[in-house]
């Protein structure tokens, strides 16, 4: 066999970057397996990168060009070239923007890690400045709240350090293990979400780290911690004020580094006052001790670390529980330091998103939002109203829309008024059968060579690395993205393929993609505490990227948009406190979302090795409260409440709290009929999430906090 070592990244998606040995006999891939030499996954990998070969062989698999022949939802398709496709593309996209502007059309892709920036860069070089990443709310509950919130707060972004930063990793003189770790609303060893890898923790711990888990369900990490504070789903910012309180009240933080490093600590401090532990209790059902306890032992525990999940940014509010966190770890004197939260800078000269300019800005979808230039649910408003200016067009990448999303009828809607529609995909999916009127075939990361440009952040840059010769007529997304980019503004792109225009990327580098591939990766230059270095100011002064050039606990920025400078903690729009008369139909409260190790959202489910580990979509359920409902393990159950109902399987466990429900999320059928979209509306848990519940901000989403009933299939409503 010849084995090509190479880093998994889009297509399939993932969220790290783990490096793989990829076993090619015959000129066919058979076997994956994880890189003991990769610094990143040092040889772990998950089922979704050992199972790519029934990704790459599938007999589903799209591996051609495709034209609609009839209607949008009429299953009709002609093959095609790329030529044609190209040309018919090329003429639409021009066309409409000669008469209507380019900002009528765009750009949708997905988590696909390594699409962002390339998207980015066809979108604006085009004019158009509609970029979304598409789920859930284009990111305004998924990470880019932190990103934002934390830049407001420090000037760049934070992760918890478990020596990812070295190549020689836990044998790094300069890192230090955390004496604590807390894991927030995060189960990293499913999801390794953000640049942060699951086993690291467990490596941590195998050192000696201590363990805080906030999580309702008890998961792997929560069955091994020191303390596990399972908490009512969407109080996460009561609790955050609660450690405050304790570790400010009892003297628990670093004062030096809040004397010289922080702003507006005597405004922290009275704003926590409102949150005693008691009163923390109550709101949140973890009692007193509990909360004592964990804010003394991550206080005490020199270095603490906190790797922070999804859950913070999926309540409606969760600008000020963020900011409570970065108070939390700031005043601790856990910033920048050894075993602390770490501040990442990326690799000095490689590409980012950046910003947009000025001109293209001014004609970007408008929205009232403070801290965001539009919101998901206004892209949505847009594409109904056609006000401003019509949406004529949408080029989907690496997304499966509505399948993934809130309000997902209303997302399908959306979509279908659109006039001209362009997927690129593996697979034929529920939103390229409803509405694409051309279907590119896109390649996996074994049949391509590409850069494992951020986001996440990534502690290192390296080489994907072809193994295989692409199936069919498939081609890579840089690929498509590059020649789309020719035809609609040559100026832009003047690199003949995609080799050439990794070289420009490398080159302020000093190196080409030949270079970098035989080096296999390189990591970006490190230091800690870097405030005092001065690391992190254009001037190169002492101090924090920020306006008054410290951690600013009471945020300048957020007073500036007209919003509370100081973390608060506030009920979601419905729940057993804020809406108790509804919560007397719906009693349960409904968790959507948690990482599986077969499923990448809505990815992998005609994978058969995958769909042997999760064959059905589950919700899990206590079994006291199962039985209550006459509900026995395995039983499909509907789930519902005000706003639609779904049909899932249960799966009762006694690891969930006896008044949560937890749903699993982006779920189709491919084996089902295409007429009937493979089944997207049956089993989709996006029925139930209703429209416009994002936060005053701009930013959050009630995702993992609404009310909800159980009863078993079959039966009527309200049994």
């Amino acid at each position: 066999m010849e084995v090509v070592r190479s880093i998994a990244r889009t297509a399939p998606g993932c969220h790290s970057g783990c490096g793989v040995l990829l076993y090619v006999k015959d000129k066919r891939l058979v076997k994956v397996e994880g890189d003991p030499h990769f610094p990143f996954n040092q040889g772990r990998l998950c089922p979704r990168c050992q199972v790519l070969p029934q990704v790459v062989y599938n007999p589903d698999r799209i591996t051609y060009p495709m034209r609609r022949i009839r209607a949008k939802g009429e299953v009709a398709w002609k093959r095609i070239s790329w030529e044609e496709a190209f040309e018919i593309i090329s003429m639409k996209l021009l066309d409409i923007k000669e008469r209507l502007g380019p900002e009528s059309v765009i750009f949708c892709t997905g988590t696909a890690r390594d699409l962002p920036y390339w998207i980015h860069r066809l979108a604006h070089s085009y004019g158009s400045p509609n970029t979304t990443c598409w789920g859930p709310l284009y990111g305004a509950a998924c990470y880019r709240p932190k990103v934002v919130l934390q830049r407001m707060m420090m000037g760049e972004r934070a992760v918890a350090d478990c020596s990812q930063f070295f190549p020689d990793r836990y044998d790094n003189a300069e890192w230090k293990r955390p004496g604590c770790i807390l894991v927030w609303g995060n189960n990293p060893v499913v999801s390794s979400a953000d640049g942060l890898s699951g086993p690291w923790i467990v490596e941590c711990l195998k050192r000696g780290s201590k363990l805080i888990v906030v999580d309702p369900r008890k998961t792997w990490l929560a069955s091994r911690a020191d303390v596990w504070l399972q908490i009512r789903p969407g109080t996460d910012g009561a609790l955050a004020l609660g450690l405050l309180n304790v570790v400010i009240n009892e003297h628990l933080y670093n004062s030096d580094f809040v004397r010289e490093w922080t702003h507006g600590f005597q405004e922290m401090r009275e704003r926590v006052q409102e949150y005693p532990p008691e009163r923390v209790e109550e709101i949140t059902w973890i009692p007193r001790d509990q909360i004592v306890k964990a804010a003394r032992l991550y206080a005490q525990s020199k270095p603490g670390s906190i790797q922070w999940g999804v859950a913070l940014d999926q309540s409606k509010e969760c600008i000020p529980t963020l900011q409570a966190v970065v108070a939390l770890w700031s005043i601790a004197g856990n910033l920048d330091v050894p075993g602390g939260n770490v501040l990442y800078t990326g690799i000095p000269g490689t590409p980012s998103l950046g910003k947009m300019n000025k001109h293209l800005l001014e004609k970007a979808i408008p929205s009232p939002f403070p801290l965001r230039p539009r919101d998901g649910q206004h892209v949505v408003d847009q594409m109904l109203q056609g006000s401003p200016y019509p949406i004529a067009a949408t080029w989907i990448q690496g997304t499966n829309t509505f399948v993934t999303e809130a309000d997902p009828k209303r997302v399908y809607s959306a979509f279908k008024r659109v006039g001209f529609n362009v997927v690129v995909d593996l697979f034929m999916t529920p939103t390229a059968e409803a509405f694409a009127d051309i279907l590119l075939p896109a390649a996996t990361y074994a049949e391509r060579d590409g850069l494992t440009i951020e986001p996440p952040p990534l502690p290192y840059l390296g080489t994907i690395n072809k193994a295989i010769e692409p199936v069919g007529e498939s081609r890579s997304d840089m690929e498509i993205i590059l020649e789309m980019g020719k035809r609609l503004n040559p100026q832009a792109w003047p690199w003949d393929d995609v080799r050439g225009w990794y070289d420009s990327i490398l080159e302020p580098l000093g190196m080409s993609f030949d270079v970098l591939r035989e080096r296999g990766w390189i990591h970006a230059p490190f230091h800690y505490r870097k405030h005092e270095k001065g690391l992190l100011r254009p001037d190169g002064k002492p101090g924090f990227n920020t306006p008054t050039g410290k951690v600013e606990l009471y945020c300048t920025a957020l007073e500036k948009a007209g919003l509370d400078p100081l973390p608060y903690y506030e009920e979601a729009p419905e729940g057993p406190v804020s809406t108790p008369e509804i919560a007397k139909e719906y009693p349960l409260i409904l968790i959507t979302g948690p990482k599986v190790f077969a499923f990448f959202h809505s990815e992998h489910r005609q994978v058969p090795f995958l769909r042997q580990i999760n064959p059905d979509p589950v919700v899990e359920i206590h079994p006291d409260t199962a039985r209550e409902l006459g509900v026995r393990d395995g039983d499909w159950v509907y789930i519902e409440n005000r706003y639609g109902r779904c049909k899932q399987r249960a799966r009762l466990t006694p690891e969930i709290h006896k008044r949560v429900v937890s749903s699993q999320h982006g779920w189709w059928y491919p084996e089902r009929p295409s007429e009937e979209l493979y089944g997207a509306w049956e089993s989709n848990i996006g029925l139930l999430i209703p429209s416009g519940w994002t936060g005053r901000s701009g930013y959050g989403y009630p995702f993992k906090n609404l009310l909800c009933r159980i009863y078993k299939a079959g039966e009527s409503q309200g049994a």
